[in-house]
This record gives C-alpha cells, sequence and structure tokens, in this order.
C-alpha cells in the first residue's frame, strides 16, 4: 500500500503534535462554554481525526456524526453534497464544534453548517484536518461566535491516509499522503 503513496506530506507524529495543538485551543476557548459545544464529526473521512481530538479535548463534550457525500469514486468534489445520515443530537441553542477531514471546495461544508443552522445552533465552529484555499468556491460562514481551525494547509493534491480515502481505500494509512496518479486514473 506505501508503493501506492508518491510523497508523505505529513508523517504520524506531526498528525499528532498538531491534533493534541487543535484540542489544547478549543479546551482553552471553550472551557467557559455553558452547555459545552456538540462535536459532530463528518463521517467517514474525519473519524480518525475527530477520534484523536476528542480524547484530547479536557471538556465534557457530547460527540455524534453527519454524513455527507460528495466525492463518490472520484478524485474531484461534485459540488453538490448529498445528506445521508444525519446527527440525532439536539443543536438547538447549542455551540457546534463540525469535525472534517478537509475542506476543498466549501460546498460539502457549507451545507452541513446550514443544516446546523436550520436545527438551531446557536454558532457552529469547523475543525478541519486539512484545509485546501487554493480550490475554494464558496467561502464558507461561520454562525455566531463560531471560529475556524485548520490542522493543516494542504497543497493542491489528491491526499489519502489518516482517514481520507479513493473509492474506500487508504483511509487506514497512519500518514497523509499524496497518491500516485496511477492509481486513481
Amino acid at each position: 500500500m506505501d508503493s501506492h503513496i508518491e510523497k508523505v506530506l505529513w508523517t504520524q507524529d506531526q498528525i499528532s503534535r498538531r491534533v493534541t495543538e487543535l484540542a489544547a485551543q478549543i479546551t482553552h476557548d471553550f472551557n467557559s462554554v455553558s452547555p459545552p459545544p456538540v462535536v459532530v464529526g463528518v463521517a467517514t473521512g474525519a473519524f480518525l481525526f475527530l477520534a484523536d481530538l476528542v480524547r484530547n479535548i479536557h471538556l465534557p463534550i457530547p460527540v455524534d456524526f453527519i454524513r455527507a457525500e460528495s466525492y463518490g469514486s472520484g478524485t474531484l468534489s461534485s459540488g453538490a453534497p448529498v445528506l445521508s445520515l444525519d446527527s440525532k443530537l439536539d443543536v438547538k441553542d447549542k455551540h457546534v464544534i463540525l469535525v472534517e477531514d478537509i475542506v476543498d471546495t466549501g460546498a460539502t461544508l457549507s451545507s452541513l453548517i446550514a443544516n446546523l443552522v436550520s436545527k438551531g445552533a446557536s454558532s457552529v465552529s469547523v475543525c478541519t484536518f486539512l484545509d485546501k484555499p487554493a480550490r475554494r468556491k464558496i467561502q464558507v460562514e461561520l454562525v455566531g461566535e463560531g471560529k475556524f481551525y485548520r490542522g493543516f494547509e494542504c497543497p493542491d493534491y489528491f491526499v489519502v491516509g489518516y482517514g481520507m480515502d479513493f473509492a474506500e481505500l487508504y483511509r487506514n494509512l497512519s500518514y497523509v499522503g499524496v497518491l500516485k496518479p496511477e492509481c486513481y486514473k
């Protein structure tokens, strides 16, 4: 499987250090917020990041999942995300931290934020593992006192690992790497 990777962008150690930093910042920012924020992970790509992140947030937080699909088995976002699993937790009048694996065009994230607002979230923050501002088509509008937390800025490559996939493969890599084009063309 490692032979399918053109280059490693972030190692397991680099990821671990950055996730710990993000969790410490979130703990600091929400330490005095009552009730504590609701953390909603975007399945399936963010599951490893979400697990590592929440284990390092030192607050009593509820955690749930939401699923939006926009890639299918391709390498480019369709730009038209479909919500296929909604959060079961009540977010009315609560602060929500939406945890994403990667913010690319911004379409999926904007759609998910709108969904949370429609359910009455008082504010929405975003914590994304990777941010690809070079591919942004929709500027993300945070809600209320929302903050934007970013693990790493990602160059415009198709990346896999640490939960991110191509056709549901490579999620289990402990690092993030650039997938060789011959593996997806």
